[in-house]
Formats: C-alpha cells, structure tokens, sequence
C-alpha cells in the first residue's frame, strides 16, 4: 500500500506492522536513506543478507527461503533486494504467499513506470509498504543539506546550503560526500561543530576539480568527444569508473535542467546566471552558460534519463556494465556536439 515517510520511518524503528518495503522513485539515495533506519532498529548484530532482482529472477523461491531462515548466530536477519525491478515480482510474490516470516525485506528501485508490476502488486497489498522518493527542491532541498550538515558537526547559512544542494542536483548521497569533504577540511564533527562559508566550499571545489572529473563532465555537455575520450581512458587506469563518471554528468545535466526551465519561463541566460550567484562554482560558470545556451528541457530529460538506466545497468550487471556507462556518456556527447 502507499505510505509515506513517516510511516515507513515508524515499521523500520518499531519492527511493528508490515514486513515489506518497497522504496522506489528518481530519488534513490533518498530510498536508500531508509537503510540505516532499518539496520539500526535490527541491532548492532544483525545479519544483513544482500540480493539483486536478477538473482530473484533466477531463483523466485530465494527470497522466501532467506526471510524464514535462522541465522547460525541466533542473531536477527534483514534483506536488502537491490536493484529491485519488475524481474523481482514472482520473488515478491512467492514471499506473500510463504508462512509470516520474521526477516523484513526491503526493496530499492530506481523510478517504476505506474505499469510496473511489482509496484501495482506492492500498492495492492497492505502488507507492503510502498513509498516513492523524488530528488528534493527548493526549500526542501535547502533544508536537507542543513540538517544533512548538522549531522556531521557543520552550520552554515541558507544560500551555502542552496548552493550545495544545486550542485548536488539534490542527490543526498552526493550532498553527504561534499558535506563529509567539507567537514574534514576544517576540521568538524559532532562534538566539534564549526560555521563554514563560500570560502570552504571554494577550496574543496578547486581540489577536486583539477584531478577529479570537472573535464569529464565538460567534455560531455559541450560535446568534445576526444577529450571524453582521453579522460575515459585517464581515469580508468586510476580506478575511476562506471557509476562515479555517471553521476559526475548528472550533477550537471540536473543543474541545467533547473537552470533550463528559468530560461524556458522567458529569462535570459544571463539573468539567470546572475541570479544564482554562488550556486554555481566559478571556474565552471563560463561552461555552464555555455551549455545553458544551447541544451533544451526535453534534451536534457532525454540524457537524464539515459544515464540513469545506465546506472542501474551497472549496478545490475557488475563490471560489464561499466561498457554501458562508456557508451551512453558519448551518446550524451555526440548530441552536445549536434547542439554547437
């Protein structure tokens, strides 16, 4: 049945009510945010047993045998099914009809179209919580990174956190990365809270945007397909590669999208710009106003989207998926060069 977060928050922490969980949506770092929850309301000791939806394809009665099972250590069980698509539904499925088990499981897709069918089997049985998470904006995106920095000792003004959370294109497990940065540059923790400003978040920027993935990303959006090529190559041999260099592109295709749609309500490229001050880091803002220039709403969803099931390609397929990163990144970069 539809739920929402409360709810969920409330099963995870009491261990009362419905056993499955079912978070889905564009959001993903926001499905996984529940995870914690979930291991800290399980205990210290619990057993945590990992599945993907193509295992379960594989095996529907899997699911079912793991949630009855008795840990060895007589400790408490949880089931994490990730990714989790309509392949996992005859698993699902299986599970409801097997004797109540104790082990919840949680299941965490990326966006389900309203046909999927898992999502019409968790929506109809109430002994499924389902619960869709959607990248946060605005206000709600500035008060995430706000409580996100509290969380590791950071106090910072409104417009810093709105800046972060564009930058981050309201992806939470980017916006702990820059924030768990950020702390460990001046020092903060908890115990040891510190104010930060534009400056802080200037410098870590400049860090790691000579030797990170700042060209990548340019490259990309402006549709230089030789240097895509040699940065592919570049950060390859030093380990980086697949999912990293997707969401490295989708920071900045969200970040048009948003800045896209101002222009497309009838403001100028430069107003717009203007208008978002130190949102943007200032050594990208020349490329971000070029690119904003030429990428259109509907091309940038398309690449969006794109990119995003070659994440779920990758997490799906292991190693082998990093190929489809690769080719969706030109495919990206081939349409920027279309666009010049």
């Amino acid at each position: 049945m539809k739920a929402n977060r409360q709810q969920v928050e409330q099963a995870l922490k009491t261990r009362s009510g419905p056993r499955i969980f079912l978070l889905y949506g564009p959001d993903e770092a926001g499905s996984r945010s529940f995870l914690p929850i979930l291991a800290a309301g399980m205990g210290h000791n619990a057993e945590r047993i990992d599945l993907s939806g193509h295992e379960l394809k594989a095996d529907p009665a899997r699911l079912a045998d793991e949630a009855a099972a008795i840990s060895l250590f007589g400790t408490s069980r949880f089931i994490v099914v990730e990714p989790a698509g309509d392949e996992a539904t005859a698993a699902v499925e299986a599970l409801l009809e097997a004797p109540a088990a104790d082990a919840p499981v949680m299941l965490i897709a990326g966006a389900l179209k309203p046909a999927s069918r898992l999502l019409k089997l968790a929506l109809a049985d109430p002994t499924i919580l389902a619960l869709a998470s959607y990248v946060p904006e605005g206000r709600d995106a500035d008060r995430l990174v706000l409580d996100m920095a509290k969380e590791v000792g950071l106090s910072m003004r409104p417009d810093l956190a709105r800046r972060i959370a564009e930058a981050a294109g309201g992806n939470r497990a980017v916006v702990a990365q820059e924030l768990a940065k950020l702390a460990l540059f001046v020092d903060a923790a908890p115990e040891r809270p510190k104010q930060v400003d534009f400056d802080a978040v200037d410098a870590i920027g400049a860090a790691s945007d000579e030797g990170d993935l700042g060209r990548l990303v340019e490259s990309v959006g402006n549709g230089d397909q030789a240097t895509l090529e040699a940065e592919l190559l570049r950060l390859s041999s030093q380990g980086i590669e697949g999912i990293p260099l997707i969401r490295a592109v989708l920071r900045r295709m969200f970040l048009l999208a948003r800045l896209r749609a101002e222009v497309e309500r009838g403001n100028s490229v430069a107003s717009v710009m203007a208008s978002h001050g130190k949102a943007v880091f200032w050594k990208e803002k020349d490329a971000v106003t070029a690119q904003l220039s030429r990428w259109r709403s509907h091309l940038i969803a398309k690449s969006v989207s794109r990119l995003l099931e070659a994440e779920r390609q990758v997490k799906a397929a292991g190693a082998l998926g990093t190929l489809a990163v690769d080719q969706e990144l030109f495919a990206v970069c081939r349409q920027a060069a279309r666009l010049r």
